[in-house]
């Protein structure tokens, strides 16, 4: 757990708030909460188990109430030597076991659905497309389409 998240739980917990900050205090120099190596941990489970992209495992940290600047580092440390394009297709695999992907991706509703799921789980939109296009000539109209806020 991060220190945020034991202090939001502790906060509804607490009969006297000013004690909240002398726990946690006390707990991180125990060593019991550190907030760097939770991050890490997190951020290479994330990658290694679930097959997620940076993106999401960084989104991920900060709703654990991780500070902005940890969480990108874990991330960027957890990513350094993680090519991308081979964890994307990984994960498209695997999310779709059973199925022969030249064929599903053929139909435009689950080209788009792929593609969907690549983003959401932490891609960036051109990893997304490559791999896409490992699989389908459609992936090319994918190109077209207008980029989401905030990517870049």
């Amino acid at each position: 757990m991060s220190s945020g998240e034991v202090r939001e739980k502790l906060r509804r917990r607490a009969e006297e708030g000013a004690d909240l900050e002398e726990v946690i205090s006390r707990l991180k120099e125990s060593g019991y909460l550190n907030d760097a190596r939770f991050a890490e941990g997190f951020a290479t489970a994330r990658r290694d188990f679930e097959g997620f992209g940076q993106f999401r495992v960084m989104q991920d940290l900060r709703k654990r109430r991780v500070a902005p600047a940890v969480a990108e580092k874990a991330a960027s440390e957890a990513f350094s030597e993680v090519d991308e394009t081979v964890q994307a297709e990984s994960y498209l695999v695997r999310k779709y076991r059973g199925k022969d992907l030249p064929v599903f991706l053929a139909e435009e509703k689950n080209m788009a659905s792929a593609y969907r799921r690549l983003r959401t789980a932490g891609f960036g939109s051109g990893t997304a497309i490559r791999v896409l296009k490992r699989f389908s000539k459609r992936a090319e109209e994918l190109e077209d389409a207008p980029e989401e806020p905030g990517e870049g």
